[in-house]
């Protein structure tokens, strides 16, 4: 996958400044929000707002999609289906936090489209805004050389600065509750996994930090977007002793239920787990993030996966923690112990392990992950796990070295 050069950038600083300071909220007022296809094959993005915002718009390619960032416009009761209506050159729509401050929409494109016309103009009297994009269908080469996001040094995709690594002996886990933002993960009616897996991340870390001598490091501790290579190169600069993430998926096809805890390997245990490694490295693609280059990025931190240590220390962590959450009587996967090359366990010095702690697509995970009391047993049987292993891992490392 790659994109490459700036598409288009535009801001709304210049509309109006003596209106509105453009710094607030922005609210969509849906019923005037639309996607229009007109002739020729153009098609028109309306977004009706309270109040004009600062904004950029580019395209990225492979897959063609539409990115727009807002500082900041809140979606609250906005749909895909209803933004979309009828139009047919876009298959679908996302929106929500990407980072701290900003909002970003997403469309995936149907079929190549440039946009032609980009504008914001502001009502002086009431301060409210219509942004109006009309694109329109373009070659997928001249698609292909226009798509990129815009170079800017200050953006970043990360939720947060990166920690420093401590200087004694102090043990680093990094927790990575999955998804967030703009890209939700699962859904299930109301319940998203991008909410559930944030709060049994904070309530995990909770835990472990009253157990003393961890230092615990978050992925993201709030409502925002991380790249999966930005996941990854946080827990390098943390220092990570381990690296957990966290996850509660639904499978589109065939059955999958109980606690189930990954390890990294290139070929996939069974087609399940090949389809759940594919599902989770679209999350990029999905909170429209530029991958050109990534290939480099990937392999700064993957380095050398044969490394002899590491494999064997990330099976003791993930029957570490199968153990645990077993003997708390939360329920396993008839084979909980599984491989596939999921994108956040690529770190070759880090003991990496992904846990789906259940499935959103089955009936009796998705009532014990909407449960309180049963997500804190889990919690509490996912840091027991962790703990152990920290024990056992000290003890042999002196034997490791020998």
């Amino acid at each position: 996958m790659r994109a490459v050069l700036i598409s288009i950038v535009m801001w709304a600083t210049a509309l109006s400044a003596a209106a509105q300071d453009l710094s607030g909220l922005a609210r969509v007022d849906m019923g005037a929000s639309s996607i229009e296809e007109g002739w020729f094959g153009s098609t028109t993005l309306t977004l009706s707002l309270s109040q004009g915002v600062p904004f950029r718009v580019f395209v990225l390619d492979e897959p063609a999609r539409l990115v727009v960032d807002f500082r900041e416009v809140d979606f609250a009761g906005v749909t895909s289906q209803a933004l979309i209506g009828d139009a047919e050159s876009l298959s679908s729509v996302r929106f929500g936090t990407f980072k701290p401050g900003w909002s970003r929409l997403v469309a995936d494109l149907a079929k190549p489209m440039l946009p032609v016309e980009i504008g914001m103009p502001v009502d002086t009297g009431t301060g409210r805004a219509t942004l109006k994009i009309t694109l329109e269908d373009a070659e997928p080469q001249d698609f292909a050389t226009r798509a990129g996001a815009p170079v800017d040094p200050t953006w970043s995709a990360q939720a947060a600065a990166a920690p420093t690594p401590p200087q004694d002996d102090t043990f680093v886990v990094v927790l990575d509750p999955g998804h967030g933002g703009v890209d939700p993960g699962a859904v299930r009616d109301s319940t998203t996994e991008k909410e559930l897996m944030l709060g049994i991340g904070l309530a995990l870390r909770d835990v472990l930090r009253r157990a003393g001598g961890v230092e615990v490091v978050m992925t993201r501790d709030t409502d925002v977007f991380v790249s999966l290579t930005g996941r990854v190169a946080l827990a390098h600069q943390a220092g990570a002793d381990a690296f957990v993430s966290l996850h509660a998926d639904a499978l589109r096809s065939g059955q999958a239920r109980g606690a189930t805890f990954y390890t990294l390997s290139d070929e996939a245990s069974d087609a399940a787990s090949a389809q759940l490694a594919e599902q989770h490295d679209r999350s990029d693609i999905i909170a429209g993030v530029d991958l050109s280059g990534t290939d480099d990025q990937v392999a700064s931190v993957l380095m050398d996966l044969a490394r002899v240590e590491t494999m064997p220390r990330t099976h003791m962590l993930s029957s570490a923690l199968i153990a645990t959450v077993g003997a708390s009587g939360s329920p396993l996967n008839k084979r909980p112990r599984r491989e596939a090359s999921f994108s956040v366990l690529k770190s070759a010095d880090i003991p990496s392990v992904l846990v789906e702690v259940g499935f959103l697509s089955d009936a009796r995970d998705l009532a014990n992950l909407r449960d309180p009391v049963w997500r804190a047993g889990m919690v509490q049987a996912l840091a027991d796990g962790i703990l152990a292993w920290r024990d056992a891992d000290l003890a042999v490392q002196p034997l490791v070295r020998q």
